[in-house]
């Protein structure tokens, strides 16, 4: 079953909404930070189905963020990235590959 972003979003807020809301930003965030850094761990080793795990926990803890703050992902990402590269505008990106992004 694929999910959209908003579908996503959706899910976890369903899932969690209230847990989340009582911890705050500041707690989600530090929860996120900490699945970051297993995704960190991970990428440094050789387990596909614990690596996509630790993907999963990132996004999920991303969306649990956004639903705290406010933030609907998916209008963020089509605003920023919609239109290709916000730097250069291109997709592909042309930037210079010292720059950001």
């Amino acid at each position: 079953m694929a999910l959209t972003l908003p579908q996503l979003q959706a899910l976890i807020r369903g899932a969690y909404d209230a847990k989340d809301r009582r911890r705050g930003v500041e707690g989600t965030f530090m929860w996120f930070m900490e699945e970051v850094g297993e995704l960190s761990a991970e990428l440094r080793g050789n387990d596909k189905a614990a690596l996509a795990a630790e993907f999963a926990d990132v996004l999920a803890w991303l969306a649990t963020l956004a639903n705290v703050a406010g933030v609907d992902l998916d209008a963020a990402v089509r605003d920023k990235y919609g239109a290709g590269c916000p730097g250069c505008g291109y997709s592909p990106c042309v930037c210079d590959q010292a720059e950001k992004p």
